[in-house]
C-alpha cells in the first residue's frame, strides 16, 4: 500500500494526467460548441480538439524538466518520447484514419446492394491534424508551468 501512496505523491505523474484529463474535457467543450449537443463518446475516443497524447507527453517531458533539471537524460528520454507519440498521432494514425475511410467508402459502394454483407466499419477517427497536436502540446506546457507555478506558492 505504501507503493500506491508513493505513486499518488508523484507530482509530474499527477500534472501530466491532469493535462490528458482536461484535452478530454476540452474535446467535450468544443463538440458542444460545434454540433450543439452533448457527445460524451468524445470523452474515450481517439482524435479530435486537442490532442491528449500530446498534452499527457508534453507536460509529463516538461515536468521532468522542471523537476530533474532540462540538461537531465530524464528530460531527453521524456522530450523523445513525446516527439515520438506526437508524430505518430498525426502522422501514421492519421493516415491509417485516411485509409479507414477510403475503405468504408468502397464497402458502401461496392456492397450497398448486399444486404447480407455484414461487416463492422472502420474507425476513422484515429488520429489527429498537425493543429490538434500542437494545440495539446501547448495545452501540456501550460498545465504543467501552471501547475508548477500554483504548487510554489502553496505551503
Amino acid at each position: 500500500m505504501q507503493d500506491i501512496g508513493e505513486i499518488l505523491d508523484n507530482r509530474v505523474l499527477l500534472v501530466a494526467l491532469v493535462a490528458c484529463f482536461v484535452a478530454q474535457a476540452l474535446k467535450l467543450v468544443i463538440e458542444l460548441v460545434q454540433h450543439r449537443k452533448l457527445n460524451v463518446r468524445v470523452l474515450v475516443t481517439t482524435g479530435g480538439m486537442p490532442s491528449a497524447h500530446s498534452a499527457l507527453v508534453t507536460a509529463l517531458a516538461a515536468g521532468i524538466g522542471e523537476t530533474i533539471g532540462w540538461s537531465s537524460p530524464d528530460f531527453a528520454l521524456a522530450t523523445v518520447f513525446a516527439i515520438i507519440v506526437m508524430y505518430d498521432a498525426a502522422g501514421v494514425r492519421q493516415a491509417a484514419g485516411k485509409q479507414a475511410r477510403i475503405l468504408n467508402q468502397m464497402i458502401d459502394e461496392l456492397f450497398h446492394e448486399k444486404p447480407d454483407f455484414n461487416q463492422d466499419r472502420l474507425k476513422e477517427l484515429l488520429g489527429h491534424t498537425p493543429v490538434q497536436v500542437i494545440a495539446g502540446s501547448a495545452l501540456g506546457i501550460t498545465i504543467s508551468l501552471l501547475a508548477r507555478s500554483l504548487l510554489a506558492h502553496s505551503p
